[in-house]
């Protein structure tokens, strides 16, 4: 299909859930400066890095000149308000939950030209997640999850976690919490937990690996049935704190610890693809 010459021809992706979004929509030829943290898919790394997530290398920006700006969460709002205050044109979303990082993809899809493409990929992404979650629903007992997105203080799991843990056969001990769009309406005590007595511990503290060591010995744990029986599990951050299309490798570990999907070996601290 011809491209309409107004379509955006210079894109930069402050995050990596843009990156992999754009690129998934066949505008990395068009993607000239991406999050430094952005690793999937590998061409991305060849490109400029001119972001961290809540800061920017604005002199780089503006040497590339992009006519499109992506960007991703209210964490960003500050570098945001300078580029548009820099003259560039922004588009940012603030996916929550599972069904608005399909449409986060359809609207940049429908911005940069690629419409039919967004809904492509649409299609296919919720595609596998009803796939791997098909099992879980002819199974009886849920277990009781615990996903744990920080350790200080302890934070539980974000709504689109909770949603997969619920999809894929368990109970989500702070569905309720998981609401909160802001980390802080997520914190839990220690106490909290120990009463939920999960009898599986889903961790992933952003930027730093897991130690289980640390959850085992918390005061007052010992009495946590995941932990007296060991179903302690690590997910990389990557994988399932970022609302993109990264979320599917995620979402098959999940699967996996809980069942549904292809079975991970009991208390295994770091799950990998």
């Amino acid at each position: 299909m011809k491209r309409n010459p107004n379509w955006p021809k210079r894109i930069i992706c402050l995050t990596a859930e843009t990156t992999e979004m754009a690129f998934a929509l066949g505008a990395g030829e068009r993607i000239v400066g991406v999050s430094g943290y952005s690793v999937r898919p590998p061409e991305a790394r060849q490109k400029e890095k001119v972001a961290a997530f809540t800061s920017v290398r604005m002199e780089k920006i503006r040497e590339l000149k992009p006519d499109l700006i992506l960007g991703f969460s209210d964490l960003q709002k500050d570098i945001l308000r300078d580029l548009v205050g820099e003259g560039f044109n922004v588009f940012v979303t603030n996916q929550r939950s599972l069904a608005e990082i399909g449409e986060a993809l359809i609207a940049i899809g429908r911005l940069i030209g690629e419409a039919s493409k967004a809904e492509e990929i649409c299609k296919k992404f919720y595609s596998e997640l009803e796939e791997l979650a098909s099992s879980a629903r002819s199974r009886g007992r849920r277990p009781r999850v615990y996903f744990e997105e920080w350790d200080d203080p302890l934070i539980s799991g974000i709504s689109w976690v909770s949603e997969l843990i619920e999809k894929f056969g368990g109970e989500d001990v702070f569905k309720e919490k998981s609401k909160g769009k802001v980390a802080r309406e997520r914190t839990v005590a220690s106490e909290d937990v120990i009463r939920a007595n999960p009898e599986v511990i889903i961790a992933s503290w952003c930027g730093k690996k897991v130690q289980a060591e640390k959850i085992r010995n918390r005061p007052g744990w010992e009495k946590i049935e995941a932990v007296r029986t060991n179903q302690i599990y690590e997910i990389k951050s990557p994988d399932i704190l970022a609302p993109g299309l990264s979320l599917l490798h995620g979402a098959r570990k999940l699967a996996g610890i809980l069942g549904a999907g292809e079975p991970v070996p009991s208390a295994v601290i770091e799950v990998d693809d």
